[in-house]
Formats: structure tokens, sequence, C-alpha cells
């Protein structure tokens, strides 16, 4: 399965501002992004001419990274959403956080979404009573996400259920902590997507 396998914190260095990839980690002083505030490489503090292409660009480079998908796949959601009736980047941003990693993150049940990928990897998460270890697996309106019950003792999932109501979860996602259950009551709207991602820009790279 491809994958980035590098370094989460080069990846904000790049984009310039925290994409929050490794969980608490992005909150404390150990952040490099801290102590080291702009690209990595030789020239990362050399002057950039910011060109129209460069920004709708990086705008996409930052849609993939903050959910962790490569290239290939990205195009095919947006092909998806170019289809789809409404606005293009809208529907892109109601894909991607339909993806069940996102979800698991989105409960509060992982403090990353590279962790929430770990979590369904290994097969500790069923959809509707089924496991599911596809990350990208999407979700659909009143879908119920549960861990799996011999999972349920495991590190990750004492820590959520401990840390539960300290964690914002979206109004669009019920979380019952006591049975680790999440319900799908629908797919979220735009103003309701946290993401700093400004879509309109990617949708512009991709029509040229």
């Amino acid at each position: 399965m491809a994958r980035y396998t590098g370094a989460d914190c080069r990846l904000c260095r790049r984009e310039k501002m925290k994409l929050f990839l490794k969980g608490s980690k992005c909150d404390g002083p150990k952040c490099p992004m801290e102590s080291k505030p702009y690209p990595p490489g030789e020239h990362g503090r050399g002057r950039t001419k910011e060109s129209e292409y460069l920004l709708q660009s990086r705008e996409k480079q930052k849609a993939k990274r903050v959910y962790g998908v490569l290239e290939k796949q990205f195009r095919r959601y947006y092909a998806e959403a170019n289809k789809g009736a409404g606005k293009t980047g809208e529907a892109l941003l109601q894909i991607l956080e339909s993806r069940l990693d996102n979800i698991v993150f989105r409960a509060g049940f992982a403090h990353s979404r590279d962790a929430a990928r770990q979590l369904v990897r290994h097969g500790h998460i069923e959809v509707n009573g089924r496991k599911v270890d596809i990350p990208s697996y999407r979700v659909s309106p009143n879908d119920i996400v549960d861990v799996r019950a011999r999972s349920r003792e495991l590190t990750p999932f004492v820590v959520a259920r401990a840390e539960a109501g300290s964690r914002q979860v979206p109004a669009w996602l019920e979380v019952i902590s006591s049975r680790m259950r999440i319900l799908v009551h629908s797919l979220p709207e735009r103003q309701v997507i946290d993401t700093p991602v400004q879509e309109q820009l990617i949708v512009e790279l991709y029509s040229k």
C-alpha cells in the first residue's frame, strides 16, 4: 500500500503552518514549527515568488497532507466531486471527511489521522457490524462505527475513553464512549469543516 513514510513535521514546515499531523506534539514546545517556522532544505529561508499556480499547488498539497492522501487517490476524489451536483470544492472536502480513518480521528479515538489509519489497518474497527481494515473506506449517513469488542481494552482505546468529553466532536457525529461507538448522523456541510484549506484554489488548479 503506497503511503508517505517521511517525517510528518517536514510537511508542516513546507506548508509554513501547523497541520496537526502528530497529535499532542503539535501543541507543545517540541513541535519543530516553534523553532523552525520555515520550509526545510538548503533554500528554506529564501524568498519564493508566490505565483498564482504556486498558491493553488500548495493548497492542494496541504489538503493531501492533512488527510494523508497521495496524488493518484486525490485526483480520483476530485474527479468524483467534479461529476456530482453542487460545488466541487465542498464535495471534495466532504469526500475526504467521510473516510473511515478521518471518522475515527474526529471521534477522538486517535490523536492523529496517522494513528487512526493504523487502528483501522490493524482490524480494530467495524462498520455496521463488519470488520473494515481499509482506511479509505467511505462511511455513509446512518452508519454505525464500532471498536471491535476484543480491542476495547487496548491502550489507545482506554486512553480515548478516559479523555472522552475533553475533545470536541463534530455535530454530524455522535460518540457513545461507554460502548466505543460512533453514530454517523450525516455528512458534514462546508461551514462545519474546520480544515484550513481554500478548496476553491484546488478547483482552479485542476480546471486549467
